[in-house]
This record gives structure tokens, sequence and C-alpha cells, in this order.
């Protein structure tokens, strides 16, 4: 697996510092707040379970599980919903957990439906973002690290369901991706 990272853009101690300030100021702000943290599966998994461990407050867990790229290298535009909540969002303040926001559809598509069913507030808290995959206009409040517009896989992230294992965010050499 190492063998296919092009270079490392954040290693395991960047990335566990990052969740450690995010804690923090998102701990700050939900003090008192009960908020619903809500985990889009499955790539922010590890993301969460590392930000929740870090926040000293009340929150329950919950998981989502949307996607659009389908084992690609791109979005594909269409978005399917694979697992729903089973948690009632109505008069909640929730926090969308995620390990990237790229084209912004998923998100968009998350905060529309968590408002639909009448949350009381809706916010995200992302390990990454990449403004210049940006198709959607959505507002990411938390973010560890703004990232380059290239195709990054670790601590979550993945191709085709492979190196979400690895303990840094890397970018994968296009020679992986282009051969398939």
């Amino acid at each position: 697996m190492n063998n296919d990272i092009e270079k490392v853009l954040y290693s395991e101690e960047d990335i566990q510092a990052a969740i450690a300030r995010l804690a923090k100021q998102v701990a700050a702000d939900y003090q008192d707040k009960d908020p619903l943290i809500v985990s889009v599966l499955s790539g922010a998994v590890l993301f969460t379970v590392d930000l929740i461990k870090k926040m000293d407050i009340m929150a329950q867990l919950d998981f989502i599980d949307v996607s659009t790229y389908f084992g690609g290298t791109a979005t594909t535009g269409h978005l399917k919903l694979i697992h729903d909540l089973t948690t009632d969002v109505k008069g909640r303040n929730v926090l969308i957990t995620e390990d990237i926001v790229d084209s912004g559809r998923t998100l968009e598509y998350l905060v529309k439906l968590f408002k639909d069913r009448g949350a009381k507030s809706v916010k995200t808290v992302s390990l990454l973002n990449k403004p210049e995959g940006r198709e959607f206009d959505v507002a990411v409040e938390y973010y560890g690290f703004k990232v380059p517009n290239e195709f990054l896989v670790g601590y979550g992230l993945d191709y085709k369901g492979y190196y979400r294992n690895l303990p840094y965010v890397g970018v994968l050499k296009p020679s992986v991706y282009s051969e398939n």
C-alpha cells in the first residue's frame, strides 16, 4: 500500500494535532447543547472516533451512509442514501463529521435532509476541506486542513475500498487509478 503513495501530506501526528484543535473548538461551541454527531460512513469513522474521544461534552452519535463515488476517483453526480440515521434529528443540534468535503454534493444533501427533518442547527466538521473541488455552495464550519485538488487516500479516505487504514493522508499515485 505504501508504495502506491506519491507523497504523504499529513502524518499521523499532524492529524492527531488537528483533531485535538478541532475537538477543543467544537466542545467549546457545543457545551451544554447536547449535539447529535452524525458520522458519514465509511470514510469519516476514524476521524469521528478520534474526535469524540477528545471532546469533553455530552453528545450522542449516529451514522449515515451516502455515496456519490461508487468506487471511482470522481463523484458520479448521483447520490444514494445507503444507510439512514436511527436517531430523530427534530429539535437537535446536528454536527456532521466528514473525512473530506470535496464537491459538496453529499454535504448539501445532508444539510437539507436534516433541516427538512426539523434539526435546530446543522454544522460540519471535516478533517479535510478541498475548496478547489467545490461544485456546491456549502459551509464547512470546522476543518483540520485545506487540501489541494489531488486524489487523496488514507485515514478513512479510500480508493475502491482500500487504503482507509493508512495512518496518514497521502496522494495516490495516478498510475494506480489510471490503470483501472
